[in-house]
């Protein structure tokens, strides 16, 4: 049985997952309003992974027999003051991230609840392969994007970038 007080964590992340998706959302706008449609694309895609995340969390509370609880979304309120900036900003976001599923998963593990570590552990993986590739970005970038057919380049390539559902089993 799922304890409570790792099923309000889990609640918890659910909000912080779909703030990720708003937040991230928030960053196409300011690179598509740019005219950088591939940083566009990479952070629309983004958007989408943490809208999953979030029904995974919110599934995995419905299956254990939790309800959910929706919170307010707030309003990201960062102003961008160069492309940069939300690349550095998308780290800062995912290590905040990958702290609060530590929070649960060591919870969960004081708990001796093996069902939820099991679930989590995906997104242990998951939050490394999140926070390598913010900091790609932001090292392409230093690298490339300083100049303009640097950063050309860069949103071409960042254009490619396709939404891949996850399958993790809950």
């Amino acid at each position: 049985m799922l304890a409570q007080p790792i099923a309000d964590l889990i609640n918890a992340q659910v909000n912080k997952e779909f703030y990720s998706a708003y937040l991230y959302l928030d960053m196409a706008t300011f690179y598509a309003e740019k005219g950088l449609l591939g940083y566009e694309n990479w952070f629309k895609v983004q958007a989408q992974e943490e809208m999953s995340h979030a029904m995974l969390f919110r599934q995995y509370l419905l299956n254990n027999g939790h309800g959910v609880t929706l919170s307010a979304i707030a309003d990201p309120t960062m102003k961008y003051e160069d492309f940069k900036q939300p690349l550095v900003e998308a780290l800062k976001h995912e290590e905040y991230v990958t702290a609060s599923i530590n929070t649960i998963y060591e919870e969960a593990s004081k708990a001796k609840d093996y069902r939820t570590l099991e679930f989590l552990n995906w997104f242990i993986k998951e939050q490394g392969e999140e926070e390598m590739n913010a900091q790609e970005n932001i090292q392409k970038f230093e690298v490339f994007g300083s100049d303009n057919r640097g950063l050309f380049m860069l949103n071409q390539e960042l254009a490619s970038r396709v939404f891949n559902p996850p399958s993790l089993v809950i």
